[in-house]
């Protein structure tokens, strides 16, 4: 090992940044506005605080507060696992026998798993602040779902989870870990909301996905008094809570006198991918540096590479906002062989705004070749990853192999989202042979893209 270069490197306590960053104050074009389903007119902070609690919907439509103080209860929280270690892939090198420095931030040293407790005590503290009984949400692999039963716990509030069916079925030990914490899980679609039930009958059968989940947890939250619903992706308050994760990697970076060249994260809705990637774009979109940033996705949904940029929908159920945004459409179901996450059919709106000003490139990856990159991460770093970060790890070998052909030993950083512990069933199906790759064809996109709102 390089001596100069330790292999963990942590902030102090004292250095864990204490303002999140909100990349729109710096954006030249700023997202398109959120609309009203039934009005077709750009939606009020009015229409949202029914649905949303009142201190996140003025974070979600800010396009000028660069920096949003973190507060004190939520700096608190963070210091039982924060700040996380950016950490050398010494081994990982080794292995690919490239020049390559790879660098990868680890979020999953807290109970919940992952990164996703970042916004889920952030949503919770304000929730509670707001005098709410309780929130309402949708899980798809059950991390934001864990991370958010843990904060409500926390802070003595009650959390209902809509859990997407498959995963309902296929990840059950996380499912316990919710009800550990205290929380409600139901599969989704499901009989106990009204839209829950028009899924099923439109869909029998269905294994579900985000976009049918989402649309129960709002019915749900807006027919409760006393609730609010909570996204753990997409939404713009989610990226700003996640920038925790870019901020602390920029202060390691300085730390060790590093110059990052690639940024690589995983993408479904954007929370990893925005949270590690918006403060090193603020650099760019300020003049400062130029970095290659890398959003990596699943083929079998891949809403960057194949998707519109479009308004549409956020959930199926379609009682949602609509949102500008790289979509495959709200119709669009992922198929039950997926086993990597990241499964929704949108993205969020500011990335997907930052993505087509070609700020940062997108490339889909199919599952196999995940799970190849996840097992030799984990026999060379020690860590069974996230199937979801896994999606980045599959890059980040790709690139450091490129370095290797070239002999350029560029600095790579990715996000490494959490631990793949719950995830056994896909590695199961990985390890015996079974697991087969799905790439939707473009007659499948064509009819969701045919449903897509006239706006």
């Amino acid at each position: 090992m390089e001596e100069k270069i330790p292999y963990k490197t942590y902030l102090a306590e004292n250095e864990i940044p204490t303002k999140w960053y909100n990349v729109r104050a710096d954006m030249k074009t700023k997202p398109a506005p959120l609309v009203n389903p039934g009005t077709g007119k750009p939606l009020t902070i009015e229409e949202m605080n029914p649905i949303f609690c009142e201190e996140l919907n003025k974070m979600e439509l800010d396009n000028d507060t660069k920096w949003f103080d973190i507060p004190a209860e939520v700096l608190e929280f963070y210091k039982m696992y924060r700040p996380s270690p950016l950490t050398r892939a010494y081994f990982l090198e080794k292995a690919l026998d490239t020049p390559a420095h790879i660098y990868y931030k680890f979020e999953g040293n807290n109970t919940s798993g992952s990164h996703k407790l970042n916004s889920a005590i952030a949503q919770a503290y304000a929730a509670k602040k707001q005098g709410l009984k309780g929130v309402t949400t949708e899980t798809g692999a059950g991390q934001w779902g864990t991370a958010l039963s843990m904060a409500c716990a926390f802070l003595g509030l009650d959390c209902r989870v809509y859990m997407v069916k498959v995963s309902y079925e296929q990840k059950p030990f996380r499912r316990e870990v919710m009800r550990t914490y205290g929380a409600s899980v139901t599969p989704s679609p499901s009989e106990t909301t009204e839209v829950g039930r028009k899924i099923l009958a439109e869909h029998p059968g269905t294994t579900g996905s985000l976009g049918c989940a989402i649309s129960e947890a709002v019915e749900a939250a807006v027919t409760s008094e006393g609730y609010r619903y909570v996204l753990g992706s997409v939404l713009n308050q989610v990226l700003i809570h996640q920038t925790i994760i870019g901020l602390e990697t920029q202060a390691a970076l300085k730390k060790l006198g590093v110059k990052a060249d690639i940024i690589i994260g995983c993408a479904g809705g954007g929370s990893n991918l925005g949270g590690l990637a918006t403060p090193f774009i603020g650099e760019m979109l300020r003049g400062e540096a130029d970095y290659k940033i890398i959003a990596v996705e699943p083929a079998s949904c891949p809403s960057f590479t194949r998707g519109k940029f479009a308004y549409d929908f956020c959930d199926t159920g379609k009682i949602c906002p609509l949102a500008k945004m790289y979509t495959l459409g709200s119709q669009f179901i992922p198929s039950a062989n997926h086993a990597g996450g990241l499964r929704f059919h949108g993205m969020s709106p500011v990335l997907s705004q930052l993505y087509h000003d070609g700020l940062f490139e997108a490339r889909a990856v199919e599952q196999t070749s995940v799970f190849d990159a996840a097992t030799l991460f984990a026999r060379t770093e020690g860590i069974l990853p996230a199937p979801e970060s896994s999606h980045a790890i599959r890059a980040t070998i790709d690139e450091a192999l490129k370095c290797k052909e070239t002999g350029e030993a560029k600095n790579i950083v990715l996000g490494l989202t959490g631990t793949g512990y719950f995830d056994l069933m896909a590695y199961e199906k990985y390890n015996s042979h079974e697991m087969s790759d799905y790439i939707p064809s473009d007659e499948e996109l064509q009819a969701a893209f045919a449903q897509l709102p006239k706006i």
